[in-house]
C-alpha cells in the first residue's frame, strides 16, 4: 500500500487520538486532519464515572493531551464538528456545518452512543454517562438530590451506583439480569459484586424490568416503574443499559455496518478506510471469530495497528481482550472473553479476604482470567493460559490500565 497523502481521522476520543499520535510516531508525514464532535480537547472517558463524579477529580484533570502536546502532531482538528455524510469511494466525510473534507485514507473512530429509555429526553433530573459533559450535568444534580436510582446493572451502572454511594447518596439499582456485570464476568463473580454492592448500602431491584419513568407536575423526574409494579421513588435518574455504535451517519456510505463498522482481520472496512475502538467491529484471526470491544484498552491498541495497516503493515490485530473496573475498594481485571456460561474457579487467593483470582473454562480450554484486587497473579495466569488465543496465533501485549 502507498502510504496516504492524507489522512482524515473522523472521532477525537481516545482511539482516533491514539491513532494519529501513532502515525506520527511511526513515520508518517503527510497532512492530517480529526473530526471531533466535542468542543473539549482530547480526554478520558473511565475517570468519568469514578473520580469526576466523585469530585476527587476536577474534571479538566481527565484531559489526555495539553494544546502544546496537540499542536506538535502538526494535525488539523477541527471540533465541535460532528460528521453527518460519508462517501467511503471518495474517502469523503460532510460535517454538520456543511464542510467536506478528503483524504487518501480515512479513520473512523466514533465510538459510542447511549441506549436511552422512552420519553427521558423530555424529563428533567433523568442522565446517561457518556461524555464530560455528561459527567459534570450527573454530578450537579446528585449534589442537589440525595435519592438516585441507576438504571442498568451493567459495568457502568455498577461504578456510577458505587460512586454515588461513596458521596453518601441514597442509591437504588434496577436490572433485568439476575447478578450484577452477569454478562461481562458470570453468575458466581457477579454474585460477589452484588454481595458487595448490598454490603456497601445500595439497594437492589433486579432481575426485573424498567417500565417507565414517572414525572413530577413540572416535568422532573420523580420515580421508576418497574414491570413488577414497583415504583422506585428518586431525585435524581441514570440510564445505563448500555450503547450503540455511532455510525447512524455511514448509512449509505458505501461500507457494511452491522454492530459498528465490519471490518477485515486488518481493520480494514474498505479500500483506504479502517476503523478504531468502539465502532469497530473486525475480524480476530487468533479467535476465528468477529469481535467488538467497548474499553480505554483496545482504542489504544488498535490504534497502533491501524496506524501500521495504514502505513503498509499488514498485520492482524489479535489481542487478547482486556477490561477493568474499580468499585469501592475492589479492583477488578478482567482478561480474555469469560462467558457467562463458563465454569469459573479461584485459582488463587480467597473470595473472603476480598483479594483473589478466577479463572473461567469453556470445552475443554481457559477463556478467562479475573483478578479481584490481585492484578500482578491476574497478569500471570493470562500469559499462562490466554498469550495464545484458540487458533494459534500471537495475541497482542495486553498493558495493565493505568
Amino acid at each position: 500500500m502507498t502510504r496516504p497523502g492524507k489522512v482524515v481521522i473522523v472521532g477525537g476520543s481516545s482511539a482516533g487520538l491514539a491513532t494519529a499520535e501513532a502515525l506520527r510516531r511511526q513515520g508518517y508525514e503527510g497532512a492530517l486532519t480529526v473530526l471531533d464532535a466535542e468542543r473539549h480537547l482530547p480526554y478520558d472517558r473511565p475517570p468519568l464515572s469514578k473520580q469526576v463524579l466523585t469530585g476527587a477529580w476536577e474534571p479538566s484533570r481527565t484531559q489526555l493531551r495539553s494544546q502544546q502536546q496537540l499542536a506538535s502532531l502538526d494535525a488539523e482538528f477541527l471540533r465541535a464538528a460532528p460528521a453527518v455524510i460519508c462517501d467511503a469511494g471518495e474517502r469523503a466525510v460532510t460535517t454538520a456545518t456543511g464542510r467536506v473534507v478528503r483524504g487518501d485514507a480515512l479513520v473512523i473512530a466514533t465510538g459510542l452512543r447511549p441506549r436511552t429509555l422512552p420519553d427521558q429526553d423530555e424529563l428533567a433530573g433523568v442522565h446517561v454517562l457518556r461524555t464530560f459533559d455528561d459527567a459534570v450535568a450527573l454530578r450537579r444534580d446528585l449534589a442537589a438530590g440525595r435519592r438516585l436510582v441507576v438504571v442498568g446493572e451493567g459495568v457502568l451502572g455498577a461504578e456510577i451506583a458505587a460512586s454515588a454511594r461513596g458521596m453518601g447518596v441514597e442509591v437504588t439499582l434496577a436490572g433485568f439480569g439476575s447478578v450484577l456485570m452477569g454478562t461481562q464476568i458470570g453468575a458466581m463473580m457477579g454474585g460477589l459484586l452484588t454481595r458487595l454492592h448490598t454490603e456497601r448500602g445500595v439497594d437492589l431491584r433486579l432481575g426485573v424490568a424498567v417500565e417507565a419513568l414517572a414525572a413530577s407536575g413540572g416535568g422532573r423526574v420523580c420515580g421508576v416503574r418497574l414491570s413488577s409494579g414497583e415504583l422506585l421513588p428518586a431525585d435524581v435518574v441514570v440510564v445505563a443499559i448500555g450503547a450503540r455504535p455511532a455510525t447512524e451517519w455511514l448509512e449509505g456510505s458505501g461500507l457494511t455496518l452491522g454492530d459498528g463498522v465490519e471490518c477485515d482481520a486488518y481493520c480494514r472496512a474498505a479500500p483506504g478506510v479502517y476503523a478504531v475502538g468502539d465502532a469497530a467491529s473486525w475480524h480476530h484471526e487468533g479467535l476465528g471469530r468477529r469481535l467488538r470491544l467497548e474499553n480505554r484498552t483496545n482504542a489504544t491498541e488498535q490504534a497502533q495497528t491501524v496506524a501500521a495497516n495504514l502505513l503498509g503493515a499488514e498485520r492482524p490485530y489479535t489481542p487478547t481482550p482486556y477490561f477493568w473496573t474499580d468499585q469501592y475498594d475492589a479492583k477488578l481485571q478482567v482478561h480474555g472473553l469469560p462467558a457467562p456460561a463458563a465454569e469459573t474457579h479461584i485459582a488463587e487467593g480467597d473470595p473472603a479476604q476480598g483479594r483473589f483470582v478466577a479463572v473461567y473454562r469453556e470445552n475443554g480450554g481457559v477463556t478467562g482470567v479475573l483478578g479481584w484486587n490481585m492484578p500482578k497473579q491476574a497478569r500471570l495466569l493470562r500469559q499462562k493460559h490466554l498469550a495464545t488465543p484458540r487458533g494459534g496465533k500471537p495475541a497482542a501485549t495486553v498493558r495493565s490500565a493505568p
